[in-house]
């Protein structure tokens, strides 16, 4: 049974929405084949570019980087470990205002838009580097 472009693309963001992490469009493609095995790595990469460009999902790119995708969009930022790439959300009160004064600056310099991403090493990397050989 073949499958609407609209359903692969509802169940791409469902799958999606449901992680905390940020996954490349690879590793998103393992999760929903386990719902659509006949799924095309092709298909969810063109239904992820799509939904971004329709505002649903955030992409998240760095020069020479993979892709990440990220099913919330309200106004947050990320901070990616600068050992192994792995992205997480900030939700920081602080970091929120901040966002509203770069909102504001963009407006005023009518340009198209920003991206600020914060860098650091994750815990599992720091855990890896205090543990003893």
């Amino acid at each position: 049974m073949k499958l609407s472009n609209t359903l692969q693309r509802r169940i791409i963001l469902e799958e999606l929405r449901k992680l905390e992490c940020h996954p490349t469009a690879d590793e998103l493609y393992e999760i929903v084949r386990k719902r659509i095995p006949q799924i095309s790595l092709a298909t969810v990469y063109r239904n992820l570019e799509l939904l971004s460009e329709g505002g649903q999902v955030l992409k998240l790119q760095q020069t020479g980087k993979q892709k990440r995708f990220d099913g919330r969009v309200e106004s947050h930022y990320h901070v990616r470990c600068a050992s192994c790439g792995r992205v997480a959300d900030i939700w920081d009160d602080e970091v929120i205002a901040v966002n509203r004064q770069l909102d504001v600056l963009v407006e005023k310099l009518g340009m198209e838009g920003y991206m600020l991403e914060l860098n650091d090493r994750c815990e599992k990397c720091r855990e890896k580097d205090e543990k003893p050989e």
